[in-house]
């Protein structure tokens, strides 16, 4: 059986920083990506293995699920970072915009822990880990995303209930980042005024998400819990 980090959402940003952090350290990888990139293809040049995965897609979820468990995997951790952030005036029917956000926050998650509660591995030193990466809006609310706040809420909630359901043998917790990295185009103007928003007039940076990552996976005593890195914004 092969040890392996499962980490959804790694073709760009904080998905990919720590499928490569990861694969850094040795790590076997498994991860799910929606689209080519340039980072999916520098992943698998790197030793990871990738499953090409439209989580709006129930069938290819389905065939998802069945290569992780035909894989011959024992997973030290599920990592839920796959995410989408469609605004409420994105074009679809407000049915749709929920059911799609659903579908990627809760939806799926639920569906892999589930499948995957007898392939985690067995630790000596640890538990094995599951973490879910919802958003600092899931505590305020979104007057433009309000169903992916929602869905993003109701993600922290599938920390809480996994939690229960898994302990002792594994840990479940949430990762609720606001704004951690800036996009390349994005100009002077806006960067300003993103900073702006959380007290410390800055942003979290790929290695602040890599680092609670570690941190939970090295804790022994604590699960079911959501670390917040927004800066302060819940202050301003």
């Amino acid at each position: 059986m092969k040890n392996a980090i499962f980490i959804s959402g790694v073709g760009k940003r904080l998905g990919l920083f720590l499928a490569q952090h990861f694969i850094g350290k040795g790590q076997q990888v498994v991860g799910t990506f929606r689209s080519q990139t340039p980072g999916v293809e520098a992943l698998f040049n790197a030793g990871a293995t990738l499953f090409q995965c439209d989580f709006y897609q129930q069938d290819e979820v389905d065939h998802l699920i069945a290569e992780l468990k035909r894989g011959a995997y024992t997973f030290r951790a599920l990592i839920h970072n796959a995410s989408d952030w469609l605004p409420d005036d994105c074009g679809l029917a407000s049915n749709e915009v929920i059911r799609h956000m659903m579908k990627v926050h809760v939806d799926v998650p639920y569906q892999i822990n589930l499948a995957l509660a007898d392939y985690f591995a067995e630790m000596d030193e640890h538990r094995c880990d599951i973490i879910h990466v919802t958003d600092y809006v899931a505590e305020k609310g979104s007057q433009k995303h309000i169903a992916y706040a929602a869905s993003k809420a109701a993600m922290e909630s599938l920390t809480l209930s996994f939690a229960s359901k898994f302990a002792p043998k594994v840990k479940v917790n949430s990762i609720a980042p606001a704004l951690m990295l800036f996009k390349p185009d994005d100009n002077d103007a806006y960067k300003h005024k993103a900073k702006s928003k959380s007290l410390l007039q800055t942003t979290g940076g790929v290695q602040e998400f890599i680092d609670s990552v570690e941190f939970i996976m090295a804790s022994q005593y604590m699960t079911g819990r959501t670390i917040h890195l927004d800066g302060g914004r819940h202050l301003k």
